[in-house]
């Protein structure tokens, strides 16, 4: 089976052919860096890295751009209309956002643009397509897009212009599925706004969020590249308003694969700052898990099925990555360590194929997981294994590391360290403290600390 991916907008699997054979050119939407990114952002950033190290291991070299949205309707009413406060809440919720990505172990864009950067673009944009009638000019100075103009409008939501109920036109970035109108392209300033504005040929004002990336993803990757990813909820309004403004602007295709992973549902429903419904990254290193373990719980799902989080799951996915671990130790013990000969197994072929399908991820861990039982019984059994196939072996799970990111190397907390700690959870509930705190000793002398969490007991190695 070749590579094939499934593509929103044609709404079915399709054959990846790059536009060129030298680079595969990806376009993501990054945070909006008015709060902290809960693990719903994450999701969809841990889809976007496993695609990316996916292609890297196939063999394409991979340019891939970032935004940053530093300026929108969030960011402003967050700062008040304050350009001091803007530019310390948009600073720091930056940083917070490249210390999580580091810490989940993704690899990083090749560029992070910022919207606040590239607003002479944004504007240059605005103003072809005004000269092309494609915008037009409100009473109140602000630039809309006129949907009537884009025949193809609905591309992404399946729906054709004629059926779409339509009303005059909005400011805001966001609107339901139904009821879509024309866009903001350039929202005019007002006394909300404060000190944020720049000068444009309009006057005083800051670009719509549409249009921020349409500029962006243009400007870095040219007007017409590979893969635009996203989450489910960036396709209306916003990828669909970019895919209109860019192609309208360009008389080009734009974008050729679409995708977009599902939502992430915390106590069954969506993650939503909005309802107070959602964990950070913070929040999980507090509790004392490990990058591996939020990285194996998200990537685990198919990135276009809905994931419902637990902290149970975090803690379940430790004895995944022990059997990970504990095998590649044990090959490691067993290899006359000349990995360069080496033979991968069968299961190899069967969990590329897997992922070669649209990132099945399932299918990949399962073909995996009964490869590693099946090696764990030869070895338990003391069945001789030829050194290629051990050095294969080895290098079966590096190629899961690289692709997936979950062996954990750094901080590994063996299993007997799980178990040790269960136990004085349990006597601490019983109330006997003196063996609950002959444990924590031992644990000590091991070489680890236990921690009382509300969720459950947390172990971090001594330093």
């Amino acid at each position: 089976m070749s590579l094939q991916f499934y593509n929103t907008i044609s709404q079915k699997k399709e054959k990846f052919n790059p536009i060129s054979d030298e680079i595969v050119k990806i376009y993501t939407c990054g945070p909006t860096v008015y709060n902290t990114a809960h693990i719903g952002n994450f999701r969809t950033f841990l889809f976007e890295d496993l695609l990316k190290r996916f292609l890297i291991h196939k063999g394409y070299n991979v340019y891939h751009v970032m935004n940053i949205t530093d300026i929108d309707d969030k960011t402003i009413k967050k700062a008040k209309g304050d350009k001091k406060l803007f530019q310390e809440l948009t600073t720091k919720y930056l940083a917070q956002f490249m210390d999580d990505i580091e810490f989940l172990k993704i690899i990083p864009a090749d560029v992070y643009p910022k919207a606040t950067d590239n607003i002479n673009e944004m504007i240059e944009m605005i103003t072809k397509l005004q000269e092309d009638e494609v915008a037009y000019l409100s009473k109140d100075n602000s630039v809309y897009f006129n949907l009537s103009k884009d025949k193809g409008y609905g591309r992404l939501i399946n729906l054709s212009n004629s059926k779409l109920k339509q009303t005059e036109r909005v400011i805001n970035d966001e609107y339901s599925k139904d009821n879509p109108q024309d866009f903001s392209l350039w929202k005019s300033w007002t006394n909300e706004d404060g000190d944020i504005f720049w000068d444009s040929p309009w006057g005083k004002g800051r670009p719509g969020w549409h249009i921020e990336c349409s500029a962006m993803s243009i400007k870095y990757l040219g007007e017409h590249f590979d893969i635009h990813c996203g989450g489910v909820d960036n396709i209306f309004p916003h990828h669909e308003n970019e895919l209109a403004q860019s192609m309208s602007a360009t008389n080009n295709l734009f974008v050729n694969y679409w995708m977009h992973s599902e939502h992430l549902h915390l106590k069954g429903d969506k993650m939503s700052k909005a309802k107070g419904n959602f964990l950070t990254i913070p929040d999980l290193i507090s509790k004392g898990f490990l990058p591996e373990e939020i990285r194996f719980v998200m990537l685990a799902a198919h990135y276009r099925t809905k994931l419902t989080f637990s902290l149970e799951q975090c803690s379940e996915s430790r004895s995944a990555l022990q059997r990970i671990y504990g095998l590649y130790n044990r090959l490691l013990k067993i290899s006359n360590g000349n990995l360069e000969i080496f033979k991968f197994p069968s299961e190899y072929d069967n969990f590329i194929l897997a992922l070669d399908n649209d990132l099945d991820t399932p299918k990949a861990f399962a073909v995996f997981f009964k490869w590693l039982r099946s090696i764990n019984t030869k070895l338990d059994n003391n069945q001789n294994m030829d050194n290629k196939d051990i050095n294969g072996g080895i290098k079966f799970i590096n190629v899961i590391d690289s692709i997936f990111g979950v062996l954990i190397k750094e901080n590994f907390i063996p299993e007997e360290i799980h178990k040790l700690a269960t136990d004085r959870a349990g006597y601490r509930k019983k109330g006997d403290w003196k063996a609950a705190d002959r444990i924590r000793n031992k644990i000590l002398d091991l070489g680890f600390l236990v921690e009382d969490g509300t969720d459950g007991p947390i172990i971090k190695p001594k330093k």
